[in-house]
Order: C-alpha cells, then sequence, then structure tokens
C-alpha cells in the first residue's frame, strides 16, 4: 500500500483528479455492461486483463526509471483495474451465491491481505537494517516480491479456470 504514496508521489494532484473523472466513467460503463458481460467466460477474460496489467506496470516499474512517466503508468494501470474491481465482486457473489463460500473467500481475501502487509513490513525493516533506507530503494526492491506474486495469480488464475472455460 505504502509503495503507491511513493511513486505517485511524482504527480500533480490534478492527474489524480484527472483520474477519477476516469475511474468514474469507466465504472459507469462497466456497469452498464453488467448484463452482457456478468457470465463466467467474461468474468475469466476481465480477471486475466485485470491481472495482466498488474503484472506489465510491475514490470515496467522494474524496467524503466523511476520519473513522472512511469508514475503516471503505473497510475493509470491502477486505475484500469479499479474500473473492473466492482464487477469482479460482483461477479463473484452473483456466481457463488453461497454465503458460506462467500464468507470463506472473503475471509481468505483478508487474511492474504494482513500477511501481505505483515511481509511488507518486515521486508522494509529487513532493508533498514541492512543500512538500505531509500523509500525509493525499498518501493523497488519489494517489486521483486510482486513480480513473483503477479505471475503466481496470473497461473492460479488460468488453472483454476481450466476446466470451465
Amino acid at each position: 500500500m505504502g509503495t503507491v504514496f511513493i511513486i505517485y508521489s511524482q504527480l500533480n494532484p490534478s492527474v489524480f483528479s484527472v483520474g477519477g473523472i476516469a475511474l468514474a466513467i469507466g465504472l459507469l460503463i462497466v456497469a452498464k455492461l453488467y448484463t452482457k458481460i456478468l457470465n463466467i467466460n467474461t468474468f475469466y477474460k476481465i480477471s486475466m486483463v485485470v491481472e495482466l496489467v498488474m503484472l506489465f506496470a510491475v514490470i515496467y516499474f522494474l524496467i524503466f526509471p523511476y520519473n513522472y512517466t512511469t508514475a503516471l503508468l503505473v497510475y493509470i494501470g491502477y486505475q484500469f483495474t479499479f474500473i473492473f474491481g466492482g464487477y469482479l465482486i460482483r461477479a463473484e457473489t452473483v456466481f457463488l451465491n453461497r454465503p458460506k463460500l462467500l464468507s470463506f473467500i472473503d475471509v481468505a481475501k483478508q487474511k492474504g491481505y494482513l500477511g501481505g502487509m505483515f511481509f511488507a513490513y518486515v521486508f522494509y525493516k529487513g532493508l533498514e537494517y541492512f543500512d538500505i533506507t531509500s523509500n525509493q530503494e525499498h518501493v523497488y526492491n519489494i517489486h521483486f516480491f510482486l513480480l513473483v506474486l503477479q505471475i503466481a495469480i496470473i497461473y492460479i488464475l488460468q488453472k483454476s479456470f481450466k476446466k470451465s472455460i
């Protein structure tokens, strides 16, 4: 979570306003398309596109220098994925219309979030222990872990839907 604040520090505040407008318009468009896209095939495709966009953002951040363009592309990537966030949650609810299963999934998501935040804390403290104190270096280094994580997520997503798609 803290990485985005470091990455976004390059951006002018007006970019966030434009991004918010684009996000709202994107969310409206997706909501209007629910009757056409609320099916398992589209759910898989949108999930995969969202994860591939995140993978691209991580790779781009690792390859190219940290500057305004990098910050802007990462921000655009995140905003793009947020456009589909509401849809993905709604689709999960429709497809998994069983309260116990939804509860299990939401608890698993929160455990993953907590585990990730704990890992990030330990990771950053470890970098400080080795006298790597620059916030930009911290953010850059954690992207190697994020790269592995994104590849794992894409693999698991593809494997999970292999039989149903």
